[in-house]
């Protein structure tokens, strides 16, 4: 299957991301798995100017099955504080990349006649930010009450204030944890341009 290249990559950043999740940097403004995440929009991209984006969608829902397994693994892993995957983050990781990552086709498609780096770079950060708001607003906010005490007391910690990106005033620290997220993802975007043109020159001479 010519696809299978794509959905391997996007397998293995969506389990690699959901291990890497659980190491700290920054004194716990990140991780590690915000770094390989952001990746997984660098596969999308690719398979769409490939292959389309017929293509692209399948790699995605390849990518979100494996999430949802590593999901279910992780909530059977039982940490000193829980589970390793609490209800509320495996909603809204699911949630986020499906939503995230089909826009991010959607967009790429609009635009794929333009110059070669709009399309990756405009749908990218477009998911990107997308895909920031919806996890952490499903898996932390205070706002989203609907998953029931026991669900809300596994990830009550992001709701303590804190010093926003740990030098401003005080916010829930979910939203610091956001905010630096989503910068990664900006970063990430930028500097994957460059394997993006790269990747797609080596399979074909039509890249505008």
């Amino acid at each position: 299957m010519r696809h299978l290249t794509g959905i391997l990559a996007m397998a293995a950043i969506v389990v690699a991301s959901n291990i890497l999740v659980q190491f700290l940097v920054l004194d716990g403004l990140l991780t590690w798995g915000a770094f390989t995440y952001p990746l997984a929009f660098l596969v999308t991209d690719v398979m769409n100017r490939i292959y389309g984006a017929a293509a692209a969608r399948r790699v995605v829902f390849a990518g979100f099955l494996v999430g949802i397994a590593c999901s279910l693994i992780g909530s059977q892993i039982m940490l000193e504080y829980g589970p390793a995957v609490a209800l509320r983050v495996a909603v809204g990781s699911a949630t986020a990349f499906l939503v995230a990552q089909l826009l991010d086709v959607a967009v790429f498609d609009r635009l794929r006649g333009g110059v070669w780096w709009r399309a990756p770079l405009a749908s990218t950060l477009i998911g990107s930010t997308v895909d920031t708001i919806l996890f952490f607003s499903i898996a932390f906010s205070a706002s989203f009450r609907i998953f029931g005490d026991r669900a809300d007391a596994a990830i009550s910690w992001a709701w303590e204030a804190s010093p926003f990106l740990m030098t401003g005033p005080e916010a829930p620290l979910w939203v610091t944890l956001a905010v630096a997220d989503w910068a990664v993802k900006l970063g990430v975007a930028l500097l994957a341009l460059v394997p993006f043109r790269l990747i797609v020159a080596r399979f074909t001479q039509d890249v505008r």
